[in-house]
């Protein structure tokens, strides 16, 4: 496998995704719109079309209506992951389409193949229609979908392309320069990869070990007593030896899949989780000001950071302990152990400002002079996407996290960004000039751009209201602890810990965590999982990590 094996795969698979998918997408809307369906979501709901895409998933039923149009497939074309894209279901105890309902869904969260069954089976399409798309199908799945390499040889492309640009011309031939544009494409290894994980059909492979995640869920249940760290460590484990079962070994597939495979885990003892610990916050909350954790030990990042002292701009701590940095002018993402032991790095492009956390092997962050979220694949140190956000702070936005959106600041505005899309779903307007944010539960807590600000913000998701807490000094770095409570590094140098209900704090008196001596340059990370808290001092001479040992449990 060459370079050029691998251009020639980019080729396909921009063809794929940036002209056939469009293309079926405005023949899908055409469909529903003329049939007088003002969205997508509508037209799946409606009996014909939920009646014909049920029994393309269910085998060996009959419907309590329209019994005479019910068909046993020979074969089920729509996998589950399809289904429950689709539809949600009911109260009903028998099992027919009158059972369910559509989910709100756009035509941009249809893939190829799924477009192209509905367009089969659901519209009124001519012959030659038909034949072009199920022929587009049949090559999208031969050469793409369970291609984990993401290289397509000479040989195949001679034959493929051919096949592929005339029926593309066949269906709008007006596409010929943009075919032509894509032939000349040279190689953007980061947009091969990223467009292998969006062609690749995931959801087969999944199905097929759905059946041992019940088993895995289990092993884990009978963890929970033993503290998040420990169930953390066992969905990493079993994820691990699922994949391994499958024989799955493409960095990239298995990277995607991993993120799957453990949101599908936790999703199945979560609930249990955070009814455990809500119960514990709420009959051990900490006192405020009192010792919470010790210091275990410090990380010398002088010679690593290539003596750019002042440069050090951010710090997040995953759950299974690593350290991200930001070291915007070596134009890199510093990772290390809490303990120091390892040491790696990511060149990037830009210069990364504010980091966060996405998942367990994902972060996001945000690059000084532009207006674009980046997100990386720390395990594989790959590029996954680059968003953009014409809205938000072109001087390095901080950025944070919060019910799986990612938040960013704009002018006198908060703007929440779905990543898997890329698209703003909401802005919150603020008082003040939004800095330092910090996602947690259900709110979003932030300071003011002013250094002369001393209040705390913060915006809830519960009351739909912004709440405010005037501390001695104003506020710049925070993290959350595990019963809800804060800690805030303030301008004068003092960390100051507020209560879960933002009403009260006190100045923390812990040794190692009072006075910081260059506050502007501080940075703080808590992750309960771990349960360490993990500081960034930039002194005269030194840049310093401290990481502390939570001695307090709830």
């Amino acid at each position: 496998m060459d370079r050029e094996d691998k251009r020639r795969y980019l080729v396909v698979g921009s063809v794929i995704l940036e002209i056939v998918s469009p293309l079926l997408r405005k023949k899908l809307e055409d469909c529903y719109t003329s049939n007088g369906f003002g969205c997508l979501e509508d037209f799946i709901n409606s009996l014909p079309v939920k009646h014909i895409l049920f029994h393309l998933r269910h085998k060996n039923r009959k419907c309590c209506v329209d019994t005479a149009n019910c068909v046993n497939q020979k074969s089920l074309p729509l996998n589950y992951s399809q289904w429950n894209r689709m539809y949600t279901a009911g109260l009903k105890k028998h099992n027919c389409h009158c059972k369910y309902t559509s989910k709100p869904i756009l035509l941009n969260d249809l893939d190829l193949t799924l477009l192209s069954l509905i367009l089969l089976n659901c519209c009124a399409l001519s012959l030659d229609e038909g034949t072009l798309i199920s022929d587009l199908r049949e090559l999208k799945n031969i050469y793409l979908s369970h291609n984990t390499d993401g290289a397509i040889t000479e040989t195949k492309y001679n034959t493929l392309w051919t096949d592929l640009t005339s029926y593309v011309l066949q269906l709008d031939p007006s596409k010929q320069n943009d075919l032509v544009k894509i032939q000349n494409r040279p190689l953007d290894e980061s947009l091969c990869q990223y467009y292998v994980t969006c062609l690749l059909d995931v959801h087969v492979i999944l199905e097929k070990i759905d059946t041992k995640i019940d088993a895995t869920s289990a092993e884990i249940q009978t963890t929970i007593d033993n503290g998040n760290t420990e169930v953390m460590e066992t969905i990493g484990t079993n994820t691990a030896e699922l994949l391994a079962t499958m024989g799955i070994n493409n960095a990239v597939l298995m990277a995607k899949i991993e993120e799957v495979l453990q949101n599908m885990i936790c999703q199945r003892c979560k609930r249990n989780i955070n009814e455990q610990d809500k119960k514990e916050r709420d009959l051990h909350p900490y006192k405020l000001g009192h010792s919470i954790f010790k210091l275990n030990h410090k990380i010398n990042l002088t010679s690593v950071a290539g003596g750019d002292l002042g440069y050090v701009t951010d710090m997040v701590m995953m759950d299974d302990g690593r350290l991200v940095i930001c070291l915007p002018n070596k134009s890199r993402l510093l990772i290390c152990d809490t303990d120091g032991s390892q040491v790696d790095s990511i060149h990037v492009q830009g210069n990364p400002w504010h980091v966060t956390a996405v998942n367990n092997s994902t972060v996001a962050f945000t690059l000084l002079s532009s207006k674009c979220i980046e997100m990386y694949d720390i395990n594989n140190k790959l590029k996954l996407k680059s968003i953009s956000v014409p809205e938000m702070l072109c001087l390095g936005s901080d950025i944070t996290t919060i019910n799986n959106k990612l938040v960013v600041c704009g002018e006198s505005s908060l703007y929440i960004i779905d990543h898997q899309t890329g698209e703003v779903v909401q802005s919150i307007q603020t008082d003040c000039n939004p800095y330092w944010l910090h996602g947690f539960g259900d709110r979003i807590f932030y300071c003011d751009r002013n250094y002369l600000n001393s209040k705390l913000y913060w915006y809830s998701y519960t009351d739909d209201r912004h709440h405010t807490l005037t501390l001695p000094s104003a506020p710049r770095r925070m993290t959350t602890l595990q019963d809800g409570s804060l800690y805030v590094v303030c301008r004068d140098g003092s960390v100051q810990h507020v209560s879960s209900n933002g009403k009260q704090y006190k100045t923390v008196k812990t040794n190692g965590l009072k006075e910081w001596k260059y506050c502007l340059m501080s940075h703080m990370s808590y992750n309960s999982n771990q349960r360490k808290l993990a500081t960034l001092a930039i002194g005269d001479k030194e840049i310093i990590i401290k990481v502390f040992q939570e001695i307090i449990k709830l």
